[in-house]
């Protein structure tokens, strides 16, 4: 198998995983408050990302230097996960999903504003369409519901999460200065961790761990391992394989994913219509992943030499 190939597998997975959250988090979310779960979540995944680099480039001295870094990062995917569980009280998963999908064109606004990242027009047509998908799917294929723009509470909190996320992408570029991936990762995770505990720390220790539901558990060490810890693994090995825009490009599966995770659970698909705004993403997904060798070699050849 090309590296290639292991890089678009392995992100096939991390699509899926993350789908799993949505839908986790959907049937967990109105038994925990958000801000728990996720200070409990950032503790967990910090441990295994910790032993992790531990295990590998080890933890030097130097990459803690201006330790406000990580705060700024740690904060700022603190109130995005927060978000998203506090959005999956009342949103519907695949809604959810497709408030996601809108993730890669906010980082392209974000990266330009911070990092002058110029987008393509290729790319930019691929997220536009990949955006209409989302919103199609976000008002449930209801014409007039577009047209009076009436959002579920659930997706207008979530769309808030996602903006700090966006913003997120394009800050650990700016913010990292040469540590390695697993380290930077580990040091956002404690700084996570610490800023959750500090808010949630009254909520946490007036928790009834004992009392709560299963599903809770479940979602608890599913989010933290394989939607955090995981993910992160297979992030880096693609990133390694294939340009950032087609790593990128894998948000659009999301939706699907989720619909599938959704069926697996007994709640089955959404409407058909609703079906029409998932395909758009798929579409998108296509066109960014597509192979761009061609152009980049009539770029170079347009170059003085």
């Amino acid at each position: 198998m090309s590296p290639g190939a292991q890089g678009h597998l392995a992100m096939l997975a991390f699509s899926g995983l993350v789908a799993g959250s949505f839908s986790l988090g959907a049937q967990a979310a109105n038994a925990i408050d958000p801000a728990v779960i996720n200070a409990v979540r950032f503790v967990i995944a910090a441990a295994v990302i910790g032993a992790a680099a531990l295990a590998t480039t080890g933890l030097p001295r130097s990459a803690f230097r201006a330790p406000w870094r990580y705060a700024v990062l740690g904060g700022t995917f603190a109130i995005y996960f927060v978000l998203m569980f506090e959005g999956l009280k009342t949103a519907p998963p695949v809604s959810a999903a497709a408030v996601f999908t809108l993730t890669p064109v906010m980082a392209a606004g974000f990266g330009w504003l911070l990092l002058r990242q110029i987008t393509t027009p290729r790319m930019a047509l691929a997220l536009s369409i990949g955006a209409a998908g989302a919103l199609w799917v976000i008002f449930r294929a209801d014409w007039a519901a577009f047209r009076a723009f009436e959002i579920g509470r659930g997706e207008a909190i979530y769309f808030v999460g996602c903006v700090a996320h966006a913003v997120y992408t394009p800050m650990v570029r700016k913010l990292n200065r040469g540590e390695p991936a697993v380290v930077f990762t580990f040091g956002m995770l404690v700084a996570g961790a610490l800023l959750l505990s500090v808010i949630a720390w009254r909520d946490v220790v007036a928790t009834e761990w004992r009392a709560l539901p299963g599903i809770v558990w479940i979602t608890l060490i599913y989010v933290a391992l394989f939607a955090s810890a995981a993910t992160f693994v297979l992030l880096q090995f693609a990133t390694l394989r294939l340009p950032s825009a087609k790593v990128m490009a894998y948000t659009y599966l999301t939706p699907s994913w989720v619909i599938l995770w959704e069926i697996a659970f007994g709640n089955g698909a959404p409407p058909a219509l609703v079906l029409g705004g998932v395909a758009l993403t798929i579409v998108a997904l296509g066109m960014l992943i597509r192979d761009d060798t061609r152009s980049i070699r009539e770029q170079n050849a347009l170059r003085p030499r």
